[in-house]
């Protein structure tokens, strides 16, 4: 299975990831995480394969985060309303998320990188 790269293209982060991906001539399908953001099942099925505690899935320095007062709302918010939460903008979404449908990075650290991908 080929490499998903949800990303987003004014983002410097992603296009870094990106670059990595294409340096080591890996083949992966980008989508826009705006124009084209996941659905909910699939921020779900995402999540679950990822290992990763679900807070980590959302982008804390985003003005959308800020805007909607979500570093406290999430403290008591359950699964099921943070998966919903975040399948209402792409924008929420901590970026860039990269999955084989196996494993999953979210955010882009270049070793991180080297461990899953290479």
């Amino acid at each position: 299975m080929g490499l998903t790269l949800y990303w987003y293209p004014k983002c410097g982060t992603c296009r870094n990831a990106k670059k990595w991906l294409d340096r080591h001539e890996l083949q992966y399908e980008a989508i826009h995480l705006v124009e084209n953001p996941p659905s909910r099942a699939e921020i779900e099925q995402i999540y679950k394969s990822s290992g990763l505690e679900l807070k980590k899935f959302f982008n804390t320095s985003g003005q959308k985060y800020r805007e909607l007062g979500l570093k406290d709302k999430l403290k008591e918010a359950s699964e099921k309303e943070m998966l919903d939460i975040l399948a209402t903008d792409g924008m929420l979404l901590k970026r860039p998320i990269v999955t084989d449908g196996l494993k999953v990075t979210v955010g882009f650290k270049e070793e991180q990188f080297d461990q899953t991908w290479s």
